[in-house]
């Protein structure tokens, strides 16, 4: 410790404001635990959310810096994570599948990938307690994918023009469609009050209708007593000097100064790629990195690889209309093991509420489209365009990883870089799903449709869960296996992609890893 430095002290240091923090926080403090959240950006209240394009960016520019050693086949980091109070799930557009059976036991079941240490029943409890929480709206019965628990709490999203347009398209082709299962309230919910439909998930929800952390877990959380810090860039877990045990964490203020936490416990819910970077850059006590005795700290970087089709239509679509979201979804393709070639999951979401511009706005469906013909295609497009976007599983790779950049950051310590190629096989899947969305486009009536180049949707693994020590970092609670009063959270515990989209599965985690905590605190903390 520096000579003068205020040391501050706190049953649990938790690191990161977000999807896997508040709930953490939530739990732990309402079991009477003393809880400092640390979060690297600013404040942030729904009053501060705006419907805006600008806004959108802004609440999707990520700090601190992260490289990418192959911009050809990106992660798009800014795209996917966040910063501030509510990290990347303010701007997260709701969408709440669950993982299905198959997701957990890929290795065992059929020779590919990673197993989880868990299965799809040991997290079925803490799905439905979170959607008990949070207010989930859909049609279980209409799933006919999904995979066993307690029906939604709310009735599902209406079906605008847009949605009904692209239902048909799928059913022509012998495809089932129901209503896509989102954490937006579709009546009022526990003071919340319904969505208006106006499409601006995407800047951030200032109503409350759409579950994030400000109108959920983080009000629990501070109502319990738990503190929440801001400015606050953390650098290292600090340890006894031997890395058996964490004894707090160091961070720097807005002023970079630095300063020491002194905690029992600590708990690293940053974005995924941010925790790899503080374990990376955290010491053993000798010349390595914390929790490494696996050297799997970054490894098994993962996301979705996404592609995005339009169409336009005769009739007015009313794309403006809904959420960000969509209004419909498709699993028909979910079985790993069906047909030939890549080996996976996709799915389908249509009907998502559009802006005219911006990142997934009408205008940036065309990119090619320039000069005096844009104005045209613009003013067909307002009123006429559709969309659908299918999601695909990646596979995990050992040296898809996260590692520290020989750039530093402001306080000397040394930034993120990613190492990542899409999987041969979530290739290989985007490539099934490329043609047979123009395929649903034309069967659902459009007289022009096109898709655009493959994006990725998530970022997952780099801290992956796992039974053996020796091929994983934590234990299926989320601990270290090497430090056990060190805890982690979020998408980076995964050690599979699934086709589906990773918040849900990321609170249902977190919910059941501080429930464990709580119920073996003395045990843990001895």
């Amino acid at each position: 410790m520096v000579k003068g430095m205020a040391t501050q002290e706190t049953d649990v240091v938790i690191v990161g404001a977000g999807a896997a923090g508040s709930v953490f926080a939530a739990i732990l403090a309402e079991a009477g635990k003393d809880v400092l959240i640390l979060e690297t950006g600013p404040a942030r209240e729904l009053d501060d959310l705006y419907s805006s394009q600008l806004w959108a960016r802004k609440l999707k520019w990520a700090e601190p810096y992260v490289a990418e050693t192959n911009p050809a086949d990106s992660l798009g980091f800014n795209f996917n994570a966040g910063r501030g109070v509510g990290g990347a799930a303010v701007h997260h557009y709701g969408v709440w599948p669950r993982y299905h059976e198959n997701d957990f036991n890929m290795q065992t079941q059929f020779g590919q990938a990673l197993d989880w240490p868990i299965e799809y029943e040991d997290l079925r409890p803490w799905y439905d307690r979170v959607q008990a929480d949070v207010g989930v709206a859909g049609d279980a019965e209409a799933e006919i994918w999904r995979p066993p628990g307690e029906p939604y709490p709310l009735p599902p999203v209406p079906q605008f023009p847009h949605g009904r347009i692209l239902a048909g398209g799928f059913e022509k082709l012998g495809m089932n469609v129901a209503p896509v299962p989102v954490a937006i309230l579709t009546r009022p919910y526990k003071g919340r009050p319904a969505c208006i439909w106006d499409g601006w998930c995407d800047a951030g929800c200032p109503t409350g209708a759409l579950a994030n952390p400000l109108v959920e877990f983080l009000p629990r959380a501070r109502q319990a007593g738990a503190q929440i810090q801001v400015d606050s860039h953390v650098t290292r877990v600090l340890t006894d000097g031997k890395g058996q045990r964490a004894s707090g964490i160091e961070y720097y203020d807005a002023n970079g100064k630095r300063h020491e936490v002194r905690a029992k416990i600590v708990v690293l819910t940053a974005f995924n790629v941010e925790n790899a970077r503080i374990l990376l850059n955290s010491s053993n006590g000798g010349d390595g990195s914390l929790a490494n005795s696996s050297g799997l700290v970054g490894a098994y970087l993962m996301s979705h690889p996404t592609v995005i089709h339009s169409g336009l239509f005769e009739e007015d679509t009313q794309n403006h209309l809904g959420i960000t979201g969509g209004q419909i979804i498709n699993q028909d393709h979910f079985k790993k093991n069906e047909g030939k070639g890549a080996f996976g999951s996709r799915q389908w979401i249509g009907g998502l509420a559009l802006k005219p511009n911006d990142l997934l706005g009408i205008g940036m469906s065309r990119i090619d489209i320039i000069g005096k013909d844009l104005r045209p295609f613009m003013q067909r497009a307002a009123k006429k365009i559709a969309q659908i976007v299918a999601i695909t599983e990646d596979h995990p790779l050992r040296e898809n990883r996260i590692e520290l950049a020989d750039q530093k950051d402001a306080f000397g310590f040394p930034l993120a870089r990613i190492r990542y190629q899409t999987s041969p096989d979530g290739m290989g899947l985007w490539q099934k799903a490329a043609p047979e969305g123009l395929e649903i486009m034309k069967a659902a009536g459009a007289v022009e449709a096109w898709h655009g180049p493959k994006v990725a949707q998530h970022i997952l693994g780099g801290t992956i869960m796992g039974s053996d020590p020796a091929a994983s970092v934590t234990n299926s609670y989320g601990q270290a296996h090497d430090v056990d009063n060190l805890f982690i959270g979020g998408g980076g515990l995964f050690p599979t992609s699934s086709a589906v989209n990773s918040t849900f599965t990321i609170h249902a985690v977190a919910m059941r890893s501080a429930d464990y905590l709580v119920k073996n605190w003395s045990g843990i903390t001895a």
